[in-house]
């Protein structure tokens, strides 16, 4: 298990730097409070628990008074996790083994994502396996199974997919193929002229009155992929609205 103790000599290094590599979680504690004594090990079994994908660091506050002060320790014993050189989630005070978990959690990825990541076929039903009710992983696995030549099956994996704009437009597409609609666009979307694909559903509103609120739900699930700061999906959500209203 990953366990340090870090001084204001190597703070920098040991734990600034290295989470730019893995999450690390900061320990501030002192040898007179009892709560920090009952923490600690507490926070030794959820990073035991993580071995190779977090790091436990220990900060005696009594004897690095200046790392104390500069990440405002009030409070001990005080939890930092830290990833990319900055904090990213804190707590304070002693805290029960099942909150200490979900912290760690909250850290690393789950198995589920590991094999989101690899994304084949079968790591991603065993994704879903793990985590039913994942959107991200539901859309990845029916877009596999549209591109292969099975839009009912990938349709029937999405129906139970709620709160995803990307999973209802997918969904969205597939109705609309199916009839024989906006296929074009569809075409160039995957072909990577997204611009185009885009303009063609847009395009694609006034001719389909019965059908508009499915090429919306396309054309909002291509915007949430190409998310809210593209300049594209913000000129495009424009051109949408006015379609529209």
């Amino acid at each position: 298990m990953t366990v340090v103790d870090v001084t204001e000599a190597d703070f920098a290094q040991d734990v600034l730097e290295r989470s730019r590599l893995m999450p690390v979680v900061v320990d501030f504690w002192a040898q007179w409070c009892a709560p920090c004594r009952q923490l600690g090990p507490l926070l030794e079994r959820a990073a035991g628990a993580r071995e190779g994908k977090v790091v436990l660091a220990k900060v005696e506050t009594d004897a690095n008074p200046n790392l104390a002060g500069a990440y405002e320790i009030r409070g001990i014993p005080a939890v930092k996790a830290f990833s990319g050189g900055a904090v990213v989630d804190e707590f304070t005070g002693l805290q029960p083994q099942p909150v200490v978990e979900r912290f760690f959690d909250g850290l690393v990825p789950s198995e589920a994502d590991e094999l989101m990541a690899e994304g084949g076929e079968a790591q991603l039903r065993r994704a879903l396996e793990l985590e039913p009710g994942r959107s991200d992983v539901a859309t990845a696995l029916a877009r596999l199974l549209m591109v292969r030549g099975e839009p009912e099956q990938a349709l029937a994996l999405l129906e139970g997919v709620t709160g995803s704009f990307q999973a209802e437009g997918l969904a969205a597409r597939l109705r609309l193929e199916a009839r024989g609609l906006c296929v074009e666009a569809f075409a160039a979307l995957d072909g990577g002229d997204t611009r185009g694909g885009l303009q063609a559903l847009l395009a694609a509103l006034p001719d389909v009155e019965d059908q508009r609120d499915e090429v919306r739900r396309a054309i909002v699930g291509e915007l949430d992929l190409l998310g809210a700061a593209d300049p594209l999906a913000r000129e495009t959500r424009r051109q949408l609205a006015a379609a529209l209203y």
